[in-house]
């Protein structure tokens, strides 16, 4: 008899949750290089949440990939931040619904008594700063992977 192996688990869609800042260390690192319409965009005020639906590049995926000289993948995925106060945005073009933002980073910058602001660092300077009473974020997978439309892992310039 021998253990389990991770390859042995088979291919489960990501679900997890952050509620402090090394759990979101994760889940920026898998959710970095996602890209989505300004129009996935959803502030509910009335349940204080904040939602994306992104295209999240399988970054725990693409080693595998490589090794079996497949394609790369990315899935739809939704982020989900709770306990949301307020929201705003810098170099995000307001009413501009087909533009497309890549996601670079989440971050927590806590305040006092568990408040803070999450933010996400978009490429080309933009950001969205969300005030929040406590941190609570979901990564959920919600369709099945995909083919990446460019084939290619996401490069980053120094």
């Amino acid at each position: 008899m021998s253990d389990a192996k991770f390859e042995d688990g088979g291919d489960r869609p990501l679900r997890l949750k952050a509620l402090d800042v090394d759990d979101l260390a994760v889940m920026s690192s898998l959710s970095q290089d996602a890209v989505f319409p300004a129009s996935e965009m959803r502030w509910d005020r009335k349940a204080r949440r904040f939602a994306l639906l992104l295209n999240r590049f399988r970054w725990e995926d693409a080693p595998n990939a490589k090794i079996g000289k497949r394609s790369v993948e990315r899935v739809q995925a939704v982020l989900s931040i709770e306990d949301v106060m307020s929201v705003k945005s810098q170099g995000v073009q307001a009413g501009d619904a087909d533009m497309i933002m890549s996601l670079l980073s989440v971050s927590f910058e806590p305040s006092t008594d568990g408040m803070g602001r999450v933010l996400l660092t978009l490429s080309g300077d933009g950001a969205i700063a969300i005030e929040v009473e406590a941190l609570e974020i979901m990564l959920a997978d919600v369709t099945r992977p995909y083919i990446a439309p460019s084939k290619s892992v996401p490069q980053h310039g120094d």
